[in-house]
């Protein structure tokens, strides 16, 4: 019983981690790798917001369950990149920087994706490996194929 109370409480702290931060934005032209906010992320947290900014249409189709929906954000993409600029610019949000749901998810669409799974199969993945950790996004469906 103890045991799950400290789960319970810990989840509560993650997910309160997730969604309490101030959404802030920092946009970079093309030529420009990544914002100054990720030089001292860990390699796989920058690996995962160069995977949104390289498949956006990807993450556009997978939802986010760390309570982000709350903050506006509409699938998984959102947690990295607000708006792409048709002039090649970027607007990232820095909320995936401190949220480790956000990037579990991410680094399981690569890992999916570099499988060869179907965005379909990668979607059906996410709902069911993350939709214990509370609401998601309010993200669409994927294409059919």
């Amino acid at each position: 019983m103890r045991k799950m109370v400290f789960l319970s409480l810990l989840l509560l702290l993650l997910l309160a981690g997730c969604t309490s931060s101030p959404q802030q934005t920092v946009t970079l032209a093309a030529d420009e790798l990544l914002p100054p906010f990720l030089t001292s992320a860990t390699p796989r947290v920058r690996d995962a917001y160069r995977f949104a900014v390289a498949n956006p249409d990807t993450l556009a189709h997978i939802p986010c369950y760390c309570g982000c929906g709350n903050m506006g954000h509409t699938s998984n993409l959102s947690c990295y990149v607000q708006s792409p600029a048709g002039d090649g610019a970027v607007t990232f949000d820095e909320h995936a920087n401190g949220c480790g749901i956000c990037v579990d998810i991410t680094q399981d669409v690569m890992r999916l994706s570099a499988e060869g799974q179907s965005l379909w199969e990668i979607r059906t993945y996410v709902d069911a490996q993350y939709s214990p950790f509370g609401p998601s996004t309010d993200t669409p469906l994927p294409p059919q194929s």
